[in-house]
């Protein structure tokens, strides 16, 4: 048993098993829902822009593989999402690399000196920085990263239109965080009406068995917010994956 195994032993972490093993990561996902916000109703019945990711995507959260990571792992989650679009719509089938398990984002991120060698098999989190380099390391993606500096009317107004023109040229996904509002959130679309903006979100902090999407609509692990509810003392980040060239 190496230093590493210990470590995790030591400190009582469930690390799933051997699904850090490629073969095992890629039984686990295909457990996964897909697709998880389609069917669901747009917020306004005439809104005046609304705009969405193109293509599948697997619905990644909280213990999703095995590995119980509640607390901590919602940023890990959220770029397993994003991963599974890629892998889903930017790569032929037969060459394209399952989404990173939680061990391989973090020794990614140490072999890359971003992070200490003690981060691996650590319980830190991780933000749209660190996602952008996971994406750029496993993918060859380049992202855009965006700072907001409030909620509020920033928020209503720089954040959606970059959302919308990200979408329109991109369709891909987007990890969302802030600092006292610090919940990893993936977000799947914008929908702007006479009355606000709504941004179409997908919660990686669900954990239990796997659901339909059906039922994750209806118990709101899937859903349009309202921009005007976040945090409006909360400084916000966009990861936003440039895929326009990337496509099959």
């Amino acid at each position: 048993m190496d230093e590493k195994d210990v470590a995790a032993k030591a400190e009582g972490i469930d690390w799933g098993g051997g699904g850090v093993e490629e073969g095992n990561i890629m039984k686990k996902t295909k457990l996964l829902s897909m697709s998880v916000h389609t069917g669901l109703p747009n917020p306004f019945t005439d809104p005046v822009k609304c705009s969405l990711i193109k293509g599948d995507y697997l619905y990644f959260h909280y213990g999703c593989d095995g590995q119980d990571d509640r607390g901590w792992g919602c940023g890990y989650r959220t770029i397993q999402t994003m991963a599974s679009w890629l892998c889903h719509n930017c790569f032929p089938k037969d060459t394209h690399k399952p989404p990173p398990s939680l061990p391989e984002i973090q020794q990614a991120l140490v072999t890359m000196e971003d992070k200490p060698g003690s981060f691996s098999y650590s319980r830190e989190w991780i933000g749209t920085f660190e996602a952008s380099l996971i994406l750029d390391y496993f993918y060859d993606v380049s992202c855009r990263l965006v700072h907001v500096r409030s909620g509020g009317a920033e928020l209503e107004h720089v954040a959606v239109e970059e959302l919308h023109q990200h979408f329109e040229k991109h369709g891909s996904p987007v990890m969302m965080g802030g600092d006292r509002d610090n919940s990893s959130k993936g977000i799947l679309g914008v929908c702007t009406g006479d009355t606000g903006s709504y941004l179409l979100v997908v919660d990686p902090h669900y954990y239990g068995c796997q659901l339909e999407k059906i039922a994750l609509q209806s118990r709101g692990w899937v859903a349009w917010k309202r921009v005007s509810s976040l945090d409006q003392s909360s400084f916000y980040n966009l990861c936003m994956p440039q895929t326009a060239n990337k496509g099959i």
